[in-house]
């Protein structure tokens, strides 16, 4: 078996599929050759002689390695740590499912995932205070915006809640906590979960964490991390200082002590803000209030002000920006400020769109970065919360029709970091035995992986590459969702084979 870090020099026998194909005359299989992290040659198997290390895909089918365009890491990290509640149907149970889990080290039970819009009942302190007891005990909601929390916890945060919940500002700063694990434990949770994302063909991650990146990542390469490529993110907070740090987007940030396997993984990505709620937390900021609540029309979180002078001062000091907005409030919101400021970057999520807005994405610039899975794993709370609303709900054909640049993503750990998740999801609309979901937003194969992708196979290009069990650009949606992945490379460098 080809290990883990072994540099590959060709791989042999494969059958392109994503961007490079169309410099191809046919579909039969071809060498890759490899030197120095690039692909510095592609030609028909055997014509050009191989050195170095070979690995035969016998006519397998590849293509350039895939990124998650967001991702809050740590979070996600240290997920399998935490007690799972995507299962719970009522606060009770979610509660219930608390009562027995064993404290972390620190003394929290933490759960992760529950979603509490479809519940017939409401989360209340005295429900989660009755299963609990005296242990601080905190539930994440599966989108982050809310956190539940028992007496024992809000006491010990130094926090106060009339039904235990926080949400937006306050719920950040919860996580922030529980994420605030000491460096050699996010650090190995790190190595674990960068292997996992390795085994689905991830060789790139755009980082939302809400930590200080500019130190994590160039210490976690330091210390041998080699799964993937990233970029990490900053957030208002930290505006100062990284501005103070000379931080510019797509600067490479190392040491000089970085491992030649790890050169020139870490680049500096974009400011993070954000601008609204969501849609399960009920804040997303809408046109059309939320029903049962006709004062309730979300939260615009950062005013158009203030906004304008956050992507004015990113765009003075070097910085892209990335604008989370999910209501169609804040997307309208945050294309007048690109409008206003000249900033480039991407709005994040864009699930509800007015269709006057659809054209302005291209026409500026901005990047609709968007994460498929959401559609089909929210379908029912759309149904339900956004019903009356009259802009369109996530949309993916309408935006690419508009001319709008599209970029994947999971959201991890709201979704699973799987890019054929996102790729099945953006092509079928479903991942269950109902009909897909709007059918008229779905994308074509080809679409979605251009979407999932930031090279080319071809030379000159990183030798990011992914080798698949299946041709992705023939499988059916169950197909894509579970594609196998025989082999990744980064930068020519064996992440997972198997």
């Amino acid at each position: 078996m080809t290990e883990r870090g072994t540099a590959i020099s060709t791989v042999r026998a494969a059958r392109i599929a994503g961007p490079g194909r169309e410099f191809l005359i046919d579909d039969e299989p071809v060498d890759i050759h490899i030197a120095d992290g690039r692909i510095v040659d592609i030609a028909p198997t055997g014509a050009l002689r191989a050195g170095g290390t070979v690995i035969d895909v016998e006519g397998a089918w590849t293509l350039p390695g895939l990124w998650d365009n967001h991702v809050h890491t740590v979070q996600w990290a240290l997920t399998s740590e935490r007690e799972p509640l995507g299962h719970a149907r009522s606060a009770v149970e979610a509660a219930r499912a608390m009562r027995d889990v064993v404290p972390l080290a620190d003394g929290r039970r933490v759960g992760t995932g529950f979603r509490d819009a479809l519940w017939p009942d409401r989360p209340t302190q005295e429900v989660l205070d009755a299963e609990t007891g005296a242990v601080p005990t905190y539930l994440i909601n599966a989108d982050v915006h809310s956190v539940w929390l028992n007496s024992a916890a809000l006491a010990r945060e130094g926090f106060r809640s009339a039904d235990g919940m926080l949400r937006e500002t306050e719920a950040f700063e919860i996580s922030r906590r529980l994420n605030a694990v000491e460096a050699e434990h996010g650090d190995q949770a790190m190595e674990r979960a960068g292997r996992q994302a390795a085994s689905r063909g991830v060789t790139g991650l755009v980082d939302f964490d809400m930590a200080w990146g500019a130190e994590a990542w160039p210490r976690r390469v330091r210390n041998g991390f080699a799964s993937h490529r990233v970029e990490f993110a900053v957030y208002p907070f930290d505006l100062d200082r990284a501005i103070e740090a000379g931080l510019r987007t797509g600067d490479v940030r190392e040491d000089v002590n970085v491992p030649e396997r790890g050169r020139g993984l870490v680049h500096v990505g974009s400011l993070k803000m954000i601008t609204d709620g969501s849609l399960g937390t009920r804040t997303a900021a809408c046109s059309h209030p939320y029903p049962g609540d006709p004062d309730n029309f979300g939260m615009l979180t950062v005013p158009a002000e203030q906004l304008v002078s956050l992507l004015t001062r990113a765009t003075g000091a070097g910085l892209a920006v990335a604008v989370h907005a999910i209501g169609d409030r804040a997307i309208t919101n945050a294309l007048d400020a690109f409008t206003t400021t000249g900033a480039v970057g991407s709005i994040e999520h864009v699930q509800l769109v007015r269709h006057a807005d659809l054209a302005r994405f291209a026409r500026l610039g901005v990047v609709a970065s968007l994460q498929p899975q959401h559609a089909v794993d929210d379908r029912d709370l759309v149904e339900r919360h956004w019903a009356e609303q009259t802009a369109i709900g996530y949309p993916l054909a309408s935006l690419h029709a508009a001319g709008a640049e599209l970029r994947f993503g999971s959201d991890a750990p709201v979704a699973a970091l799987d890019p054929w998740h996102a790729i099945s999801a953006a092509v079928s609309r479903t991942d269950d035995d109902r009909a897909p979901w709007h059918p008229e937003e779905r994308l074509g194969v080809e679409q979605a992986i251009d979407a999932s992708v930031r090279t080319a196979l071809r030379p000159g290009e990183p030798a990011d590459i992914v080798v698949c069990g299946a041709d992705p650009l023939t499988a059916s949606g169950d197909t894509l969702r579970r594609m196998p992945i025989s082999a990744t490379l980064l930068a020519g460098n064996v992440t997972h084979f198997g």
